[in-house]
């Protein structure tokens, strides 16, 4: 014999005992310990269970909770047991309930007898390993962590607090140098022993007993003590996500632990019964003699944590939702937004479809229901027109409609009248091409016929709601595509603007526009300012709009049309 097996079991003992008899029915000696949150029958039951086979033994119970002291300390009961009773082991492999072997444990048995000296530990200072999580990595070696972090989450961050107030600082021992790294190792029996043994052990284990989650640099520390040779990597294959929770391997993920090449991994799902039947009883399928290398599936972990924390742009999935700014782009494709643009030009919705081939919509954010093209009453994704469900959630009922409509460009007009929860969204969406035109909401109220006391009262209350969606336009968090004229700027030379909108949302031709829609009749339209302004109402959105620009001499020639061919 040559190798142990130190088992560390806490839940699914059917699974343990499963592993533990493949072990011990190759020559290795395996020592289980079990959590003593485990109640006394279920142990009781689990240890006759394996009570015929000799080579497996039970050490003594610790309480294991993560982050505290009980896993060093299991780990040292079981392997003092290990190294007592079998003296012929060599190599001390310390392992959990929940990992299984990926390869004939003869061919483990020989790449550690080609290896006799050799201790396999991750084991990096706190400055070389960047995946410490939780904001704790020199500090966990120089404060006091009596309080579990599961438990008591509430003390630990108060001391925590406490303890960064006033300074305090733990002493590090003497002649060691704090290292991190996987709890999951392979050590000889001569470090092992040499660690197990140390006279200053007590002094060491009184430090480790309050740093936090001492199993990660408890045995990573003390070997680099005594090691002659270490490899600073685990047999183990053992990944985790973002937050430091270990990934769970599950039966679909049979082809990719083959490509590992590691003789071990964790976590295994208790109930994958296809992993347990592969690598516990199909030695045909067991993996080819070859240097455990799990970089070769990291660049599919590494995917797997950009999708869950980056997600596909525009798609907004559980893992990512309640966490504002976790979106990979507010939305999934390009649209536009034209504003003001419905109001100065006649029939500009169906022009603009024909002119780009985009579907163009109404004011999707109409406070009466959502002007889908066409009248449609819902659109794809079964998004229906009902405002209410609308309003409950803007930026969901954008995202999923461009989500729901990729592949095709979707416009859709905006304007004062219209619900302004979304505008911020809208400003902060690359995706977004904005196109206004300033003060353009006064030709309906022009047009229609109100009493003008009521129309100086709405036309007070659209140029303020138009002029602070204009300052977050203008803002130095917008990054939406945006372009803005006042309504006497546009009308001066309409044709310029309307060909770069149309050039930058892709025109089906390259030739220069053709045709455009028909501008609204503006006659009247300055004295109509003129009005509000006599009446205390100051129109300043509209730019420098001139009084009698629709009343031109006898002998002044005619202005030329703005279509040119």
């Amino acid at each position: 014999m040559s190798v142990g097996i130190v088992m560390l079991v806490h839940t699914a003992l059917d699974r343990a005992e499963q592993a533990a008899r493949h072990w011990a029915s190759f020559g290795c000696p395996v020592v289980i310990h079990v959590d003593a949150s485990v109640d006394r029958e279920t142990h009781s039951a689990f240890v006759k269970s394996l009570s015929d086979t000799p080579d497996i033994l039970f050490s003594k119970r610790h309480m294991c909770e993560w982050g505290t002291w009980g896993i060093v300390a299991a780990s040292q009961s079981a392997s003092e047991l290990m190294l007592t009773q079998f003296p012929e082991v060599r190599h001390v492999y310390l392992s959990s309930g929940s990992c299984l072997p990926l390869r004939p444990v003869e061919e483990l048995i020989e790449y550690l007898g080609n290896r006799p000296r050799t201790d396999f530990i991750e084991s990096a200072t706190t400055a070389d390993v960047p995946w410490t999580v939780g904001g704790l990595d020199k500090e966990r070696f120089t404060m006091r962590f009596p309080f579990s972090w599961k438990r008591h989450r509430y003390l630990f961050d108060r001391y925590v607090a406490l303890q960064r107030r006033i300074h305090f600082r733990r002493k590090i021992p003497n002649g060691i140098t704090p290292h991190m790294g996987s709890q999951w190792w392979c050590l000889t029996r001569q470090t092992l022993s040499a660690i197990l043994q140390d006279p200053d052990r007590e002094t060491y284990d009184k430090y480790f007993s309050k740093v936090w989650i001492p199993d990660e640099s408890y045995f990573q520390t003390l070997t680099r003590l005594y090691s002659t040779q270490i490899e600073s990597r685990s047999l183990t294959l053992s990944k985790f996500d973002f937050q430091g929770k270990p990934h769970i391997f599950y039966d679909d993920h049979l082809q990719l632990l083959r490509r590992s090449d590691c003789f071990v991994a964790r976590k295994i799902w208790p109930r994958a019964d296809r992993l347990y039947q592969a690598f516990l009883t199909d030695a045909a399928g067991a993996l080819k003699k070859t240097e455990p290398n799990p970089g070769k599936i990291d660049r599919i972990f590494a995917k797997a944590v950009d999708r869950r924390t980056r997600g596909r742009a525009g798609l907004y999935m559980q893992s990512r939702f309640p966490n504002d700014g976790w979106d990979n782009g507010v939305t999934s494709g390009q649209y536009s937004v034209f504003q003001g643009f419905s109001d100065l030009f006649e029939d500009f919705e169906p022009w603009l479809e024909k002119t780009t081939g985009a579907r163009v919509h109404g004011h999707l954010f109409d406070p009466d229901r959502v002007q889908y093209s066409g009248q449609q009453s819902e659109i794809n994704g079964a998004l229906s027109d009902s405002a209410l469900t609308r309003d409950y959630n803007p930026k969901a009922f954008l995202t999923s409609l461009i989500w729901n409509t990729r592949g095709e460009r979707q416009c859709f007009q905006f304007g004062p009248n219209d619900s302004q929860e979304i505008c911020w969204d809208i400003a902060k969406d690359p995706n977004a091409q904005i196109s206004v035109i300033s003060g353009a909401w006064a030709v309906p109220l022009f047009k229609s016929n109100r009493n003008f006391a009521d129309i100086r009262t709405e036309a007070a209350l659209l140029q303020k709601i138009e002029s602070e969606h204009l300052d977050i336009l203008r803002s130095y968090f917008a990054k939406a595509r945006i372009r803005i004229w006042t309504m006497a700027e546009f009308i001066e030379a309409p044709m310029e603007p309307l060909q770069s909108i149309i050039d930058e949302i892709g025109h089906k031709t390259l030739h220069r526009l053709a045709e455009v829609p028909k501008m609204s009749d503006l006659s009247g339209f300055g004295k109509f300012l003129q009005n509000l302004k006599n009446q205390g109402m100051h129109p300043h959105l509209m730019g420098d709009f001139p009084v009698m620009l629709d009343e031109p001499s006898a002998n002044q020639k005619p202005r030329k049309p703005y279509l040119v061919q």
